[in-house]
């Protein structure tokens, strides 16, 4: 069964990773996503960005302190506050949120580079048990075009593509 997935960044998710995959935006997903987890069997991938948790810091403690099995945080830390300009985080220099994670008693805490984030999620999720997963890559944004489709149909694809995977 196809996991779900929840993106909090839906524009800077669409271009990172494929312009014909994607989930709707959703706001603070990874505080709320626990509670649904715990509730569904199949796999559950929140996927957020590195600004997103540096401002929104209850997010890994309610991870650590209501773990479920089936749920993978992917944090995408490009050091920047990409959505807004690409002012710099402090992950670029000496906060780590990998470290973060732990401190906040994360047990599953997991930092990859970009290029092997592919099977350190699919390690994850058969693991069977809460990881944290931080994907250190280049900051940056690159110019795109406005996003034509609806939330829905980007979430449609993005499950059927992460289904046929």
């Amino acid at each position: 069964e196809a996991p779900t997935v929840t993106v909090a960044r839906r524009y800077y998710y669409y271009v990172c990773v494929d312009t014909d995959t994607n989930e709707e935006e959703t706001g603070n997903n990874c505080s709320s996503t626990p509670a649904e987890v715990l509730v569904q069997p199949k796999p559950v991938i929140v996927i957020d960005g590195d600004g997103s948790i540096l401002t929104n810091l209850g997010t890994l403690p309610t991870i650590a302190n209501n773990p479920a099995p089936n749920y993978v945080l992917l944090v995408i830390d490009n050091g920047s506050y990409g959505s807004t300009g690409d002012q710099p985080t402090y992950t670029g220099r000496k906060t780590s949120l990998a470290g973060m994670a732990t401190a906040a008693g994360c047990e599953r805490v997991v930092e990859c580079r970009a290029e092997d984030t592919g099977t350190v999620l699919q390690e994850a999720l058969k693991a069977g048990e809460a990881t944290v997963i931080i994907c250190k890559c280049e900051s940056g944004n690159a110019k795109m075009p406005v996003i034509t489709m609806d939330p829905v149909t980007i979430r449609d694809r993005f499950m059927q593509a992460v289904a046929a995977a």
